[in-house]
Parts: C-alpha cells; sequence; structure tokens
C-alpha cells in the first residue's frame, strides 16, 4: 500500500522497515484540525463553535485498538468539542498543547510507551517538532491536503485530506504493514 506518494524528503522506507516500525506502535497521536477535521469552523448566531468530524475516522480508532494500538489526539486546541469527540471515541485528548515536541516526554510516560513506539499524523507548522521527533524511529504521516512543509517531511502522504478519511487511510496503512 505504499506508494510513491509516501516518499519525500525523509526518504522512502523500504516496506521491510515500514513492517518493522508498524509491527513496534503502540500509540498513534492525531493533530485534530486539519487531521480528523476539515480545517473548517461553523459558528451560529450564539456564537457556538461547531466542527465536522469524519465517522470512517472514528472506525480507524476502533481498528486500531482492536489490533492493541491505542489513539490519542494531541491539539493546541482548548475545545470542549474535541473533548467529547474524544470521549466518544473512548481516547484520551491532549488539549491546548502549544507546544508538541516538548509535551512528548509527559506523554510517552502517562501512555507507557517509547518515541519508536508511536505514529503521528499531522497537517500543519504546528506539528512539525513532534514530528520530527518521532520519524527517526518512528512514523509520520499527513493528510492529501497538508502544508506543503508537512507534506514533504512524512513516510506517508495519505490521499484523502482531513477530515474526510485521512486518519483511516493512515490506521489502514499501519495495519496492513504489520500484516
Amino acid at each position: 500500500m505504499v506508494s510513491a506518494d509516501a516518499s519525500q524528503s525523509r526518504g522512502a522506507l523500504a516496506p521491510e522497515e515500514i513492517a518493522r516500525r508498524a509491527a513496534r506502535v503502540k500509540l498513534v497521536l492525531t493533530d485534530c484540525d486539519g487531521v480528523l477535521t476539515d480545517n473548517g469552523v461553523y459558528y451560529s448566531a450564539r456564537g457556538e463553535e461547531m466542527k465536522r468530524f469524519s465517522i470512517r475516522d472514528g472506525m480507524g480508532v476502533e481498528r486500531l485498538r482492536n489490533a492493541g494500538i491505542e489513539t490519542a489526539i494531541i491539539t493546541g486546541e482548548n475545545a470542549e468539542m474535541v473533548q467529547r469527540r474524544a470521549d466518544k471515541l473512548k481516547i484520551r485528548a491532549h488539549l491546548g498543547v502549544k507546544d508538541k515536541a516538548g509535551r512528548l516526554p509527559e506523554l510517552l510516560a502517562l501512555h507507557a510507551v517509547a518515541l519508536n513506539e508511536i505514529a503521528y499524523i499531522g497537517d500543519d507548522v504546528n506539528d512539525l517538532g513532534a514530528m520530527d521527533e518521532v520519524a527517526p524511529g518512528g512514523l509520520v504521516a499527513a493528510p492529501g491536503d497538508a502544508m506543503p512543509d508537512v507534506a514533504r517531511r512524512v513516510h506517508f502522504l495519505t490521499k484523502a485530506p482531513g477530515g474526510h478519511g485521512a486518519f483511516r487511510e493512515f490506521a489502514e496503512w499501519i495495519l496492513a504493514a504489520r500484516s
């Protein structure tokens, strides 16, 4: 399932290396806006904010869970609706995280994983620090509509845009590589 699209400036990983890394994955960290959502936001007349989440991405979380892989959201947003989505999916949400790379040591301890047991999917420059930390031993991905600086630096670039199955596509890629 690895395509030429997956090889960007990090260099293509050999299928055997992808399989080794995928077999180690115990936690998938995902950004929210631009990955689990389409980066859009709706405001009601009363100022209520709403976001759209893909049900298919939720099935990706469930499929990972069934394979023994935990999922967690890491986002700079501090939005109740993101916590509600995490609660619905029965996953942790780390909200209001402005320095995602700086927060990794705490997350490693909290989730009881090593850095090379993480996969990370993000779409914008605020994800790059964490992605750079994860990339040498883990797996990093971006939705097909990620910012160019991010898309160039991942192991896997999904065909789907954020909010439209990108997370599910990454989850399936990991699961396929493990089998």
